[in-house]
Parts: C-alpha cells; structure tokens; sequence
C-alpha cells in the first residue's frame, strides 16, 4: 500500500481469473488498440509482472509485463500494457505502477533493459516515461492496425545493477 501525495490509498493487487474481466475492460477504456482473448489469458499466468491498481479500493489502472529472453540478445522486460484511467491520472498510480515494475526487475540480475512501444502522439506517456529514464531508441513504422497514427516509438530505459 502506497498513500499518494493528498493521502490517498494506492494499493496493487494480484490479477486472477475472478478479475481479469476488470482488466479488460480497463484497456478496453484506456487503449486505443483491443487485445485479444488469448492475451486475458496469458496474463494470468505473470504472476508479479501483472497488477491491478486500486486508488481507495475502486479498480483505476494495471500493468502487464513479460520477460524476454534471447540466446543473441541481453534479457529485457517489455511492458505491454500500463495505463490508468483519465479521471486518476496524476494522482501517482502510474508512478506505482511503473515502480513495481522496477521493483520486479530487481528480482532479476540479467535483466538489462524495459522497454515498450508509444503511440507517436501520445505525448504525456512519452514525457510520463521520459522523467523515469525512458529514451526514444526507435521508430516503429505502421506497428499498430487499425489506428491512427499507426506508427510508435520504441522507448527503452537500461538498468543499472542495484536499479
């Protein structure tokens, strides 16, 4: 449990089959993209790297991550979803969010970087990841269907040990 700046209550909670319906319909809210039956699914199997976010007991946002290993490439966690909605933004739930993911990683030593695609013009995800150390390493041309604009960035923060 995490109590904002105004001493609201901000706690994660564990996805489960009883409440992987509130995820969806939270990135049903706050995405512009629609995730499919077998991504519900997947998700809850994560574990730590997919949490609810709960500001005074109502369900506001969520996190989901996975962990990906490469026999050519150095470990990384990509974030796929983290979002809160509207109405409680700015109250430090996605700061909690991007934290436990933080947290997560320190679990991990060979994991070197998180990253994760933005829509090009979304420009507060983009400062919101930028003032924790993200940086714009890439530019995915038409990497959304059926959005405009299509394109994303790739943005991408590297650990550090002891992060």
């Amino acid at each position: 449990m995490v109590k904002n700046k105004d001493g609201f209550r901000i706690d994660l909670g564990d996805l489960t089959k009883h409440n992987v319906m509130q995820l969806k319909r939270l990135n049903q809210v706050i995405f512009p993209v629609t995730y499919n039956e077998k991504f519900y699914k997947d998700v809850l199997d994560l574990g730590e790297l997919a949490k609810l976010a709960y500001f005074n007991d109502i369900v506001v946002g969520a996190v989901c991550c996975r962990i990906e290993k490469s026999a050519d490439q150095p470990t990384k966690l990509y974030i796929m979803t983290l979002g809160c909605l509207f109405r409680y933004r700015r109250l430090g739930i996605g700061t909690t969010l991007l934290n436990h993911v933080f947290n997560v990683c320190k679990n991990y030593s060979d994991i070197f970087s998180i990253y994760l695609h933005v829509q090009v013009n979304n420009e507060s995800a983009i400062a919101f990841y930028k003032k924790y150390g993200f940086e714009i390493v890439d530019t995915k041309e038409n990497y959304y269907k059926r959005i405009d604009p299509a394109h994303a960035y790739v943005l991408e923060k590297r650990l550090e040990k002891g992060v």
